[in-house]
């Protein structure tokens, strides 16, 4: 199946299904030297693991094993592989579904593709897979460290409730991690409304990438905001993305959209940032800020009409292990995406010596 890598220099594929074997990742383009274990890796994925009551009850251990690329604790510049055995696999929670197209999951669409689909939570179309990129996202981070660029991505809404202050500190205190400790509350009672309610929830992340070197992007069609974009969307949960007033600058005037260019000791910067760190697909040294809408989990509790592969009509309702709100776990999977990309074009800028 192609469409399964992103990236040309720092180089990353995927493979696995939910409730098969085992899931993976192939990290080609790392450079040597760099100091890399499991633990690592497995501090990034406790990220994505289920939070609070909002989660899926399937709780998997996600143990990563490193088979190459690694020796006595440093990348050797070789192929980095790791492994994640599934453990907590339950296959026969889907047999009723062999037959039956589940709303808003890519069932038909696969099928319509392939000819065949794995209608095991999905299989590969399974948010399960996003393991794998937050192993690379793990190591793409590793990379950025020696630039001291940072990736911070926290829960800006949930439902129609949205943060309206920013705490760092606060986000590591909560389920959701909101920066905003008041709304965080509010979207946790609304989160276990919609919970008894046998419905699911989504909601937007806000991204922030600090100390991005100006003149990563490549115009023109591989330009950074647009490669940013690609990869994120390319998350199942995905539906929207922006950058710095997004949307909102549709409603502005060239005036006041426009960030007006200073400097201070032969620093050149900008004195807002509506265009989210980046001018004309390339960065220009301020914060890159993307704005990320999340859709509600496709599998509910409640009865759905849908259609059998015959065509003929029936009701769902999906019973088993699924969250009811995504959000605060697809903030380590878009700042992974972020740091991928980030490290791929940084690799392709050569700026200094990265150990």
């Amino acid at each position: 199946m192609p469409g399964n890598a992103i990236g040309q220099v720092f180089r990353v594929s995927t493979w696995g299904e939910s409730h098969g074997m085992a899931l993976g990742v192939l990290i080609d383009g790392c450079p040597p030297g760099i100091t890399l274990n499991e633990e690592d890796l497995v501090q990034e994925l406790k990220k994505r693991k289920p939070q609070g009551k909002s989660g899926t009850k399937r709780k998997e251990p996600d143990i990563p094993s490193i088979m190459s690329g690694v020796f006595e604790g440093k990348t050797t510049g070789t192929p980095i592989s790791v492994i994640v055995l599934n453990k907590k696999m339950n296959p026969d929670d889907y047999t009723h579904l062999r037959d039956v197209y589940r709303p808003g999951h890519a069932d038909y669409t696969y099928e319509k593709k392939y000819g065949i689909r794995d209608h095991r939570g999905g299989g590969r179309s399974s948010g399960r897979e996003t393991v794998a990129r937050v192993i690379a996202g793990a190591i793409a981070k590793k990379v950025l460290s020696l630039h001291n660029i940072r990736i911070l991505g926290h829960t800006t809404g949930i439902g129609h409730i949205t943060a309206e202050t920013f705490n760092k500190d606060e986000i590591g205190n909560n389920p959701l991690r909101c920066a905003d400790k008041k709304a965080a509350k509010h979207m946790l009672d609304h989160i276990q409304t919609i919970k008894e309610e046998k419905d699911s929830v989504g909601g937007t992340i806000t991204l922030v990438v600090k100390n991005t070197p100006p003149g990563l992007g490549e115009p023109v069609f591989n330009k950074l905001d647009a490669d940013l974009a690609h990869a994120v969307m390319s998350i199942g949960s995905v539906k929207g993305v922006s950058f710095g007033a997004g949307f909102k600058a549709s409603t502005m005037k060239g005036s006041q959209n426009n960030d007006s260019f200073d400097s201070k000791n032969g620093h050149i910067y900008t004195t807002s940032n509506n265009a989210g760190g980046v001018l004309g697909g390339i960065s220009n040294g301020e914060d890159i800020i993307m704005h990320v809408a999340i859709k509600p989990p496709a599998s509910i509790g409640k009865e759905q009409k849908t259609v059998t592969r015959s065509g003929n009509p029936t009701t769902l309702t999906i019973e088993g292990r699924h969250d009811v709100c995504i959000v605060p776990r697809v903030i380590s999977v878009i700042e992974s995406m972020a740091a991928i990309v980030l490290t791929d074009h940084l690799l392709r800028q050569k700026i200094n010596h990265l150990v």
